[in-house]
């Protein structure tokens, strides 16, 4: 049976045991920065005491928008895809996004992501919209 966990601050272990899942291991120093900050989450799809899946969401605001979720990013075990997990993550993001205040979630993905369209799409996402992304590294 998969449960999600909403990750606290207090939790840490919980994130570095679940390291695998992410692009790069966590660091306890970043891990602590994020989940201290006032409208960060995450949440973990554990099953049997194993991190299978994660989503990362941020609150975000604007003056004449008011706040909606940014779904920073969203991962799933290779061998545990195509069960659900990511959008059981995704739905329980988005409960906590409505209890909240927020009035949406939004996410950017590649084009050429046919899965993560797949997995948006079945998680209530319209879309994809078309946008040019740029970015400046410091």
């Amino acid at each position: 049976m998969v449960a999600i966990v909403h990750v606290a601050p207090t939790d840490a272990a919980l994130v570095m045991a679940a390291a695998d899942l992410f692009d790069d291991p966590p660091t306890l120093e970043h891990t602590a920065t994020f989940l201290g900050a006032a409208g960060h989450h995450l949440l973990l799809a554990v099953d049997r005491d194993e991190a299978i899946g994660f989503v990362t969401g941020i609150e975000t605001a604007h003056p004449d928008k008011g706040v909606e979720m940014f779904v920073y990013e969203l991962g799933t075990r290779e061998d545990r895809r195509r069960e659900g997990v990511a959008t059981a993550l995704l739905g329980e993001l988005a409960e906590l996004a409505r209890a909240r205040g927020c009035y949406g979630m939004w996410v950017p993905t590649e084009p050429d992501n046919a899965a993560a369209h797949a997995t948006y799409r079945s998680a209530g996402f319209a879309g994809p919209e078309h946008v040019v992304h740029f970015e400046l590294r410091f």
